[in-house]
């Protein structure tokens, strides 16, 4: 019995559903499913083989597999007659997951499974299984732009560390004490900038891969809060571009990681005055999180032209830059990942003045020692 789905602009063509499938039907799977027979002739090609190879389902239905599902390797050999599911080794249990090409050049993933009724037994059934590259085309970009995007910021500050220590080095009694205080100044400057830099792509692995490692304390936001404008004040901003309101009423008590912490703050304060212009304004007050939970919210805004509103859903995406004026665009990415990690969230819009403004709300999250009656 054969059974074809209409409901869906390209048809598959499988088995029916049986009760022990829980009545999930091959064309419910977003993936491709192709199986053939042990004749190797097809007998289901699902939906979604058919949008993946552009087929007809009712076309590939009855036909030798490597007919129906013509495959090549990168190097243009079949790969239906490479493999031999059917006389190849009868050790054999399928293929891992591997790039392959369809008719014109599309590359597709492909694996499969060869099914027998006893170990060693013939092959009663291949299962093969399709999916589209895209999704790894656009990691793969991702990791190519990453790659550029540190090659050509470590550029800078390294031809910069060679270019001076080579001089100093070579011609140390032509310069005058101001003269290589001004170098050593500015080689330590720019190893300092290769140093973040090498700590913003191991916060990056650790956030991709789930490994950031939160260390709790008790933590004043406020106090780090003035601790920041206090340092950009030391650099040279006027203290008069920086308004910060502490909320009258009592900060529940916070414990978070203060490293971390100073991260988020450091990144969203420096966007804030390098990106952003007029006064810069940081509010903290109690927030009720979900389940009405205590929480702190912090939030940055300034007086500057802000963000887009199309550009707001990608601001703590990869790469993303407010503007021209330098930086990785990987920083706003680490503060959303260390902020999810406390169990918090953050969010940006636009400021009761124009600017940009970055919310970001954390939960009390105290030890479980403290909360017990």
């Amino acid at each position: 019995m054969r059974y074809v789905r209409t409901s869906g602009s390209v048809a598959g063509t499988c088995p029916a559903a049986s009760p022990a499938g829980f009545g999930l039907h091959p064309d419910d799977l977003p993936d491709g499913l192709v199986v053939a027979d042990a004749a190797g002739r097809v007998t289901c090609f699902n939906s979604a083989a058919a949008r993946i190879t552009g087929v007809r389902a009712g076309d590939a239905v009855g036909r030798p597999l490597e007919s129906a599902l013509p495959l090549e390797d990168l190097d243009g050999r079949r790969w239906w007659a490479l493999t031999d599911p059917y006389g190849g080794l009868a050790t054999r249990t399928g293929q891992p997951e591997r790039n392959l090409l369809l008719p014109g050049g599309r590359q597709v993933l492909v694996c499969a499974r060869y099914v027998r009724e006893r170990p060693g037994g013939p092959v009663t059934r291949v299962v093969v299984q399709l999916r589209g590259t895209e999704a790894r085309r656009r990691t793969e970009r991702s990791h190519a732009e990453l790659i550029a995007t540190v090659a050509h910021e470590l550029r800078s500050p390294l031809t910069s560390v060679k270019g001076f220590t080579a001089t100093l080095l070579g011609k140390w009694e032509r310069f005058t004490d101001d003269q290589k205080r001004l170098m050593l100044e500015t080689v330590d400057a720019d190893a300092d900038r290769v140093t973040r830099l090498i700590a913003e792509l191991l916060d990056i692995s650790r956030i991709d891969s789930g490994r950031l490692e939160v260390r709790r304390q008790p933590l004043d936001i406020a106090a780090a809060v003035h601790r920041h404008v206090q340092a950009h004040v030391r650099a040279g901003q006027s203290e008069d571009r920086f308004v910060i309101r502490v909320a009258k009423e009592p900060l529940p008590a916070l414990w978070a990681d203060p490293d971390k912490i100073d991260q988020v703050l450091g990144n969203l304060l420096e966007n804030a005055v390098r990106h952003g212009e007029g006064t810069v304004t940081i509010e903290v007050a109690p927030a009720v999180m979900k389940a009405r939970a205590e929480g702190t919210a912090v939030t940055v805004s300034d007086e500057g032209p802000g963000i887009p509103e199309e550009s707001m859903a990608r601001v703590f995406t990869r790469f993303w830059r407010g503007s021209k004026r330098g930086g990785t665009g990987l920083g706003l990415y680490i503060v959303k990942g260390i902020v999810e990690a406390h169990g918090g969230t953050i969010t940006v819009g636009r400021a009761p003045r124009g600017g940009a403004q970055f919310r970001f709300t954390l939960p009390v999250s105290a030890p479980a020692f403290l909360t017990q009656a």
